[in-house]
């Protein structure tokens, strides 16, 4: 540091090169000066196509995948009910489902929770 301005000394080696304030890799590059623990990666943003969507981490698909099961039983059991004519009755109370309650949710066996 130079005492007077306090701004860095010029480097006195030929090989040196100046990185102070700004990075000294270009994106997409490892740094050579950083363990691999430490290195950036690119993220799944970076590395789609433009007009495809980003690929989801696992635990993201294999949650979405049980959601799309835990639906597409809350459906079937709606269309056997449909079928043996139960569709529109409370499965606890055997009262009559109102239809708002079926209009909010399609799948709904009873009223309340």
């Amino acid at each position: 540091m130079n005492p007077h301005d306090g701004h860095p000394e010029p480097s006195t080696d030929p090989n040196a090169t100046d990185t102070e304030g700004a990075d000294a890799t270009s994106p997409g590059q490892a740094d050579p000066t950083r363990p691999p623990s430490e290195q950036v990666q690119p993220t799944d943003d970076a590395t789609t196509e433009p007009g495809e969507l980003p690929a989801l981490p696992d635990t993201d698909r294999a949650l979405d995948l049980g959601r799309v099961a835990r639906d597409l039983d809350g459906v079937e059991a709606a269309l056997r009910r449909l079928d043996d004519g139960s569709y529109w009755t409370d499965e606890v109370t055997g009262e009559p489902l109102p239809d708002e309650v079926l209009a909010a949710d399609p799948v709904a066996r009873r009223v309340g929770p």
